[in-house]
């Protein structure tokens, strides 16, 4: 008999009840709120991350720049290979250069996913898109970025940033520096890019 009555509990107050109910029904609604707000955010990136896997994907299945395939960056600018020219610290140009004045819009010369808006020492402001077959388009020596972040969706002709002099062009003229990276090596763009 004694185990019995130790076993037994005694009942909480109708007040104790009510404040427990009370206690768990703030936390309840405390975590809907925050699931309310959070939730959002993350099926937003969620979906954001996904699209961009996709397109990514449909990019690799499609064809690499050909000759004469791509339009310029700078539409009406003068275009001159100036690949393998020789560059400080016993360098090869990885690119062309094309000149414009400054703040001139550059244009995206193939649809793609924006891989990066940053920075890098020989670079200064850069751009780089990543297009049909994986090849990645890098644009160097921007004065500024258009409104764009990585895993933004660019099409062809779509403005991405403006001509300058930044990085180890700092008191150039003011040009673009383009470069084609295919399976991580340089190509020469000139080949591929329309002629004016």
């Amino acid at each position: 008999m004694l185990a019995d009555e130790k076993n037994k509990q005694p009942k909480p107050s109708i007040f104790g009840r009510v404040l427990s109910v009370l206690i768990r029904a703030v936390v309840l609604l405390g975590l809907l709120f925050v699931f309310d707000k959070l939730l959002p955010d993350i099926s937003q990136q969620t979906q954001s991350f996904v699209v961009a896997k996709w397109q990514q994907m449909s990019l690799l299945q499609q064809e690499l720049p050909t000759e004469d395939s791509l339009p310029s960056p700078l539409p009406g600018q003068n275009l001159t290979d100036t690949w393998g020219a020789a560059r400080s610290q016993g360098r090869s140009h990885e690119g062309i250069d094309i000149f414009a004045e400054r703040g001139t819009p550059i244009q995206s010369t193939t649809q793609g996913i924006v891989s990066k808006v940053g920075e890098n020492t020989l670079g200064g402001l850069v751009v780089v898109v990543v297009g049909p077959g994986g090849a990645g388009h890098y644009y160097a020596h921007l004065e500024d970025y258009a409104d764009i972040s990585p895993n933004d969706w660019v099409n062809k002709g779509d403005t991405i940033g403006y001509v300058g002099d930044s990085g180890n062009a700092k008191g150039t003229p003011p040009h673009v520096h383009y470069g084609i990276y295919i399976n991580g090596s340089a190509v020469n763009p000139y080949p591929l890019l329309q002629k004016n």
